[in-house]
């Protein structure tokens, strides 16, 4: 099969005009031309890229779509979220994730990084077309019961590691939620668990987070005495929370920093100085959602940030549209779709470590292609393999 379209994005960059995509039946990349070719070349509107990979998502929130209002700020709209626990049917909630795994796919999407707390997702995995790694979440602001807490995230990790493949890519690690509700003490064990396992956590994503770890004050301790934990144990570090956490893990690990709202640059080159790999993954969607605020996305650049993309929750997000982000970014920060569309696709895959199957338009890979038509106007997507 021969597919063109007046740009072609390889996942890298923009291919000369006149490029032309060579596929099998299944999709998979036989050749890419980069001069027009003789034979029956289907031809599209617009522009064909690669599959999307949706880096940062969380499908078991999917029935939270519009319960929680914009703009509150992280700390309100986390207090929301268990108000809300015995609201639904086991079967609205699924209902909800089926609707929203479909979302996914008329999206163009072809992998994501899912955040687990229960095993819901497992039904998802399994009928899927998408390729998954679950990042299945440890919570527990304790010392006490931190072994407790990563025993019960591990039961959960062991149901997914349990399931087959069905010749696609399913991958599953512990990983923390975030730094003020996980302790040192099971940081650490989840360190030791994996030593080089891929690592997501939910960074900096509100300035209370760093309150916090610097003084002990402010919103984030009234969170937790809400919550009745009893954070006594707690000293503060003087240090912003990444500053402090990623001492906790061994260089090896691949680090996945997620929404870094109020990421400095200091705290970049710290974590970029410590780790091997480190992957920056916006969801500015989600940000504007709930702190109305941005990343500094230009600092990222400045220092070679390796960027992905992610679309948080359905619960902070009124979509699962990788476009969707790169076009808030693209409003915000005036961006090269040549670069938008990298790290919605070469990105993405390398942040979850699948950049030999997926990716970029390269012999031998099964990337999905997608057709991308008004981008500048009323963008839309549908993936056509």
């Amino acid at each position: 099969m021969l597919l063109t379209a007046p740009q072609i994005h390889d996942g890298y960059t923009f291919l000369p005009a006149g490029s032309v995509l060579e596929t099998d039946d299944a999709g998979t990349i036989l050749a890419v031309h980069k001069e027009p070719v003789n034979g029956d070349v289907i031809r599209h509107q617009g522009i064909l890229c690669p599959g999307f990979v949706n880096a940062h998502c969380h499908l078991e929130l999917s029935h939270l779509k519009g319960m929680i209002p914009e703009h509150t700020g992280l700390i309100p709209f986390l207090k929301k979220i268990p108000t809300y626990r015995n609201t639904f049917t086991d079967e609205q909630i699924k209902a909800a994730r089926h609707e929203a795994h479909k979302e996914l796919l008329r999206n163009g999407i072809v992998a994501v990084g899912d955040i687990s707390n229960v095993t819901d997702t497992l039904d998802i995995r399994a009928l899927s077309k998408l390729h998954f790694h679950t990042f299945v979440e440890c919570i527990g602001f304790t010392e006490q019961h931190a072994r407790q807490r990563f025993e019960a995230a591990l039961s959960i990790y062991n149901s997914f590691a349990a399931q087959e493949s069905a010749g696609k890519i399913l991958r599953q690690t512990v990983v923390p939620h975030a730094p003020y509700s996980v302790s040192k003490a099971v940081f650490e064990l989840m360190d030791k668990h994996q030593p080089q396992a891929l690592i997501s956590i939910h960074n900096q994503e509100s300035p209370d987070e760093d309150e916090y770890y610097r003084y002990k004050t402010g919103m984030v301790r009234e969170l937790l005495a809400g919550f009745g934990i009893d954070d006594s144990f707690f000293q503060a570090s003087g240090k912003s929370s990444l500053q402090t956490y990623t001492e906790w893990f061994s260089p090896q690990h691949p680090m996945l920093f997620v929404h870094n709202t109020c990421t400095t640059e200091e705290d970049l080159l710290i974590a970029m100085n410590r780790f091997d790999k480190t992957f920056w993954c916006l969801c500015p969607n989600a940000n504007l959602y709930i702190e109305n605020k941005l990343p500094d996305v230009p600092m990222l650049m400045r220092r070679n940030a390796h960027i992905c993309i992610g679309t948080d929750s359905l619960s902070s997000n009124h979509q699962l549209c990788i476009l969707s982000e790169l076009s808030t970014l693209k409003k915000h920060f005036d961006l090269d779709w040549e670069i938008l569309l990298r790290w919605g696709t070469s990105n993405g895959a390398q942040a979850l470590n699948m950049q030999e199957r997926i990716g970029t338009f390269e012999p031998g890979k099964q990337p999905g292609i997608v057709n991308i038509v008004n981008l500048n106007t009323e963008p839309g997507v549908q993936r056509i393999i």
